[in-house]
């Protein structure tokens, strides 16, 4: 059996609720954070390999188109190529009989590049997901291999609105009514997740910034709601003050969209994008345009809540 070329798409996400607890002994933090996959998405195209294998055994080329196409590493660096080399070593190990391929992965780009959407993760879990579709392994594996990867990518591969603790790869549903509305901002440079998070512990130590949030009690309760206000009062995002210590600029871009009519405005996850729930559609649309005018953002769109994170694309 050959491989078909497939396409996947990958939702973006974003953290309603990022609560940051200390760093472990491994070097990562406890976290407890309430995750939401959002429409705006890559598409991550598995196809043949037209050559020899360049970038590990079973990955030829990686390219890329689309927003930012240009920050996209197109070598074994891209988390894509951990994904496909992970999930068929596991194949080869336990089901021989099956031909293996050799890939081409291209990804076209609508999720910002280290703008705190997990766009690599969500890349990661397109691969998992096609080449589970092709070779099935037990589902409680592929969410190990997930886990491996990236603390991200569990999620990314589920998707919908899940509640995530340990490094944010333990998930549990949420229960979330409606759909919600919200414009993103975009930065020209990102932030890297690392240093945000060494940045965390440093304003800490100092004692520049609060201690850990991680009580998600009163979002669970506003999502159940249905109401954005609800929702918008109970965001919140620990790692904030850091990405505004390391990119003060921020701090304009998210006046501006409360200034434009949002209900919230909260740095995703490690930044630099920043999220503003509003109240409908159409503020979503008004609060993006106000804030590609302001001049604080590289480009701004709206976006709303969907209910998964992965799904195949007919080809």
């Amino acid at each position: 059996m050959s491989f078909p070329t497939t396409s996947v798409r990958a939702c973006a996400k974003i953290n309603f609720f990022l609560g940051v607890g200390a760093a472990r002994a491994d070097g990562f933090h406890e976290l407890t954070t309430v995750f939401q996959s959002l429409s705006n998405h890559n598409v991550v195209r598995l196809s043949p390999a037209s050559g020899p294998a360049q970038l590990g055994e079973y990955v030829a080329s990686v390219s890329a188109s689309g927003l930012a196409a240009r920050s996209v590493p197109l070598d074994a660096s891209n988390l894509v190529v951990a994904a496909a080399s992970r999930y068929l070593a596991e194949v080869a190990a336990n089901h021989p009989e099956i031909q293996l391929p050799v890939l081409d992965i291209h990804i076209h780009k609508g999720i910002p590049t280290a703008g705190g959407m997990a766009g690599g993760s969500a890349d990661a879990a397109a691969v998992l997901h096609a080449l589970s579709d092709y070779a099935p392994l037990p589902r409680q594996r592929v969410l190990e291999i997930a886990a491996e990867l990236g603390s991200d990518v569990p999620f990314s591969l589920v998707g919908g609105t899940q509640l995530g603790t340990g490094r944010g790869e333990r998930l549990v549903p949420m229960l979330s009514r409606g759909t919600y509305h919200l414009a993103l901002g975009i930065q020209k440079q990102g932030l890297k997740t690392p240093e945000v998070f060494a940045k965390l512990d440093e304003m800490r130590a100092a004692g520049k910034t609060a201690e850990p949030n991680t009580d998600t009690s009163a979002l669970a309760t506003a999502l159940v709601s249905g109401k954005p206000a609800a929702v918008a009062a109970e965001m919140h995002n620990d790692l904030q003050p850091a990405a505004l210590s390391l990119m003060p600029a921020l701090r304009a871009t998210l006046a501006a969209g409360k200034d434009a009519g949002a209900l919230c405005g909260i740095v995703s996850g490690s930044g630099p994008t920043t999220a503003f729930l509003c109240d409908s559609a159409d503020a979503a649309e008004v609060v993006a345009e106000d804030l590609r005018d302001s001049g604080t953002v590289f480009d701004a769109f709206a976006v709303h809540t969907v209910p998964q994170g992965i799904g195949s694309i007919d080809t």
